[in-house]
């Protein structure tokens, strides 16, 4: 019976001796903030132009984050590769032979992905707001404005439950291939459909990319459901959820 430390020194060479993992990390990082950085560039040089029709207040951190759904793509897609990849190769079956407490097994995953993806999101979410912000020039903000620190924040947070969520629904389809077909249209097919029909619409604000979005609110903004804290429960409710499945589904299925 391997112990618990063992099992989490073994996960975290996988992910860092795998390079798709490493890359698509890398690749998080970069869009989330060079997205943000040239939005935010164009935006100081058009302000005037930008906000001519506009009576709400410029949030200036939701600007720096206009790149965090292609980062979220990547996110999304290292979840996936850190499980899936194992099935791919046939080696799944030797890590339950050397553990096989399969619930174990998946918190040690859990644990190393999501203390990997905390780390890399929060370092992105960090970089992402003070480049933006120094692009900004005058129009900038600061970590000391109200609700700044935690948008930033819910910013990680946000990236770091849907690398587990993607986790999670990966370890119940046992297959790369077809978490990243279900979670690619999830994510940036159905549920930008859905929350443009009037009759559904109120169905795709409980989907978790709306729910992480509120996690990034500076301000309230009207006609807007709930707020930033309701969005990280509904977030986590599904992240909590897909992992609840995922162990499910690898305790009664094999390999």
């Amino acid at each position: 019976m391997a112990s618990f430390p063992a099992i989490l020194r073994s996960e975290w060479t996988k992910i860092r001796s795998v390079r798709s993992t490493v890359w698509t990390l890398a690749l998080a990082f970069v869009v989330t903030v060079g997205i943000g950085a040239l939005l935010s560039l164009l935006t100081n040089n058009n302000f005037t132009e930008f906000r001519r029709h506009d009576q709400s207040p410029f949030d200036a951190t939701g600007t720096a984050f206009s790149g965090i759904m292609l980062g979220e793509l990547a996110i999304i897609v290292f979840g996936v590769l850190a499980i899936g990849n194992e099935y791919s190769s046939g080696m799944i079956r030797a890590t339950l032979a050397a553990v096989p407490q399969r619930g174990t097994l998946l918190a040690g995953k859990t644990v190393v992905l999501g203390a990997l993806a905390l780390a890399v999101s929060l370092v992105t979410a960090f970089v992402t707001f003070f480049v933006g912000q120094a692009l900004l020039g005058s129009h900038s903000t600061s970590l000391s404005e109200p609700n700044v620190l935690r948008a930033v924040l819910g910013a990680a947070l946000y990236l770091t439950m849907i690398c587990l969520f993607s986790a999670g629904v990966t370890a119940m389809l046992h297959n790369q291939t077809l978490a990243l077909g279900v979670l690619v249209p999830f994510f940036f097919l159905l549920s930008p459909i859905l929350s443009a029909v009037p009759k559904v619409k109120t169905l795709a604000h409980y989907f978790p990319d709306y729910a992480g979005s509120r996690m990034l609110l500076v301000y309230e903004q009207n006609g807007q459901p709930y707020g930033p804290w309701a969005g990280f429960t509904i977030c986590l409710a599904w992240t909590v959820a897909a992992l609840v499945g995922g162990a499910l589904v690898l305790k009664s299925r094999d390999a």
